[in-house]
């Protein structure tokens, strides 16, 4: 009897073993899109009330599957965002425009969050700079 349940205790570890070590070998054949910013922070200087706000980011898929944004979300109703809404291809860049109203006058410091289906989650933007009255 202490034989068999040695052979079964055996038997399982061996089975858990050989899953355990399948379901790496699926993992790390998974294709990742890689979402690389030239910049995470656009920095707009000193620039005149009434300015143009316009910025554009361009970023690259550095991964080995399609890069998909879902979602470029401003962190208040003063900054628009619009972006490449196609998937990105592996060794292909799109860009994000941002745009400021700069009718505000002051410093400023927000953030763009960028939601897709690339490694490591969401990225975030800072834009910040400083307006100046006419």
């Amino acid at each position: 009897m202490n034989f068999t349940i040695n052979i079964l205790s055996a038997l399982l570890i061996f089975a858990a073993s050989f899953n355990a070590n399948a379901i790496k070998t699926l993992e790390s054949t998974e294709k990742t899109a890689i979402l690389k910013f030239e910049t995470e922070i656009i920095d707009y200087g000193t620039i005149k009330q009434n300015s143009d706000g316009k910025r554009i980011v361009e970023f690259t898929n550095e991964g080995d599957a399609p890069l998909i944004i879902t979602n470029v979300r401003p962190s208040c109703g003063c900054t628009v965002a619009n972006y490449t809404k196609d998937p990105i291809a592996p060794g292909k860049s799109g860009q994000i425009e941002v745009g400021y109203d700069t009718r505000r006058i002051g410093a400023f410091n927000k953030s763009v969050t960028v939601t897709s289906n690339a490694e490591g989650g969401n990225k975030t933007l800072r834009i910040k700079g400083v307006v100046v009255a006419e």
